[in-house]
């Protein structure tokens, strides 16, 4: 019973997605966060300028 759920590899390429997936979230809220600052910058600098 154990050799077969160490051979059991269904339930693997999920896992395998669900990281993959996971990993490109926390890119994306790092990068948006730096980009939201950047641009709130920009904006700023931009408004003081017509000002």
């Amino acid at each position: 019973m154990l050799r077969n759920l160490w051979k059991e590899e269904r339930g693997q390429g999920m896992t395998e997605y669900g990281l993959i997936l996971a990993l490109l979230v926390i890119g994306v809220i790092t990068i948006m966060g730096t980009m939201g600052t950047n641009l709130t910058n920009k904006f700023t600098t931009v408004s003081n300028a017509l000002n």
